[in-house]
């Protein structure tokens, strides 16, 4: 097997060279948030969406749309409101008078890099049809099915401080997403720099670095990261402890979770591990790609009981209790 490990592991550190330049690229213009920019690149790998949560401000457009600008990609954004229609997000039939006809105008789902903004603000209806695009990756307008372009990646961004007039995602549809990441405020030398920037008006330019075909070869390349069956058992455990708590010396969360983690967490779970791993321009994956990356996995997939939050424990606090219970291989 030690062969076979080295020649992937070159293959990896080979075609991985594009992770630096499109980070250096991202970093002119997105400053400190390292882990948001990472997150970001393990959903373009992974093939996954991502929900990104964080008071206004944070740069979650501008990290998607400069995303965007450095791949030679398309991106549209939507901003979520309470009177948003399907229609504005998929596109609709319109009555062509000329033509005695109707022809198809396309929302703005039909892109590469699509930025739902606030998306907790739009009704169920909305929100089902974005999902259903993410999930599908196609769109039925009136009686035609398109196809979405590769690669297709939904970031949607929720604010967790308001709670008036907003519409919270059902559990169903949270698990959709390969990621949620919270993000938090820049560390002050990082304020800094944001701030002198801004005042001496503005960012570095993006350029273009990364083509769409040079993404989806990388995705291949992706899932030929070696993963050693220990560490499958290790994503495993982890999850199943999520489910059945009392069966790893966890009888105190039992009473905490109302439900565990599906079997797409540990699909996620494991191809973002892959894709960790290959940011990290490495063949193989460790456990510690598997607990870089556990907590963005799994934090809206673990549904934690009114008894939890009235002693104040959230998912987080119970995906740390599984991973420092869970053996390490």
């Amino acid at each position: 097997m030690d062969v076979d490990v080295r020649a992937i592991n070159e293959k990896i550190e080979r075609e991985s060279a594009f992770v630096d330049i499109l980070t250096t690229e991202i970093n002119k213009v997105i400053i400190g948030q390292k882990e948001m920019v990472e997150r970001l690149l393990i959903g373009l790998l992974g093939n996954g969406h991502i929900l990104l949560e964080g008071v206004p401000g944070l740069a979650k457009t501008l990290a998607i749309n400069t995303l965007s600008k450095a791949v030679q990609a398309s991106f549209s954004r939507v901003q979520f409101t309470p009177d948003l229609l399907p229609a504005d997000v998929v596109g609709t039939m319109i009555y062509n008078v000329k033509e005695n006809d109707f022809s198809i105008k396309k929302g703005p789902i039909f892109a590469n890099f699509v930025l739902a903004d606030e998306i907790n603000r739009a009704p169920a209806k909305v929100q089902s049809a974005l999902l259903e695009a993410m999930q599908e990756r196609q769109i039925t307008i009136g009686d035609t099915t398109f196809k979405l372009d590769e690669p297709f990646l939904v970031m949607a961004t929720q604010n967790p401080v308001e709670q008036e007039g907003t519409y919270p995602l059902p559990e169903a549809q949270m698990d959709r997403f390969m990621l949620k990441v919270v993000i938090d405020y820049p560390k002050l030398a990082d304020e800094q720099l944001i701030m002198r920037q801004n005042l001496n008006g503005g960012f570095g330019t993006v350029n273009p670095t990364v083509s769409v075909a040079e993404i989806i070869k990388a995705r291949e390349v992706v899932n030929e990261v070696y993963m050693d069956e220990k560490i499958e058992k290790y994503i495993l455990d982890i999850i199943f402890a999520t489910r059945y708590p009392e069966k790893y010396n966890l009888e105190s969360l039992k009473p905490l979770i109302s439900f565990g983690a599906s079997p797409r967490g540990s699909i996620n779970l494991a191809k973002a591990a892959k894709c960790y791993a290959f940011i990290k321009r490495r063949g193989y994956v460790i456990p510690e790609d598997v607990r870089a990356i556990v907590y963005d996995v799994l934090r809206h997939r673990i549904g934690v009981t009114y008894e939890a939050e009235a002693e104040n424990i959230s998912s987080m606090d119970i995906i740390s209790q599984i991973v420092n219970e869970i053996e390490v291989p």
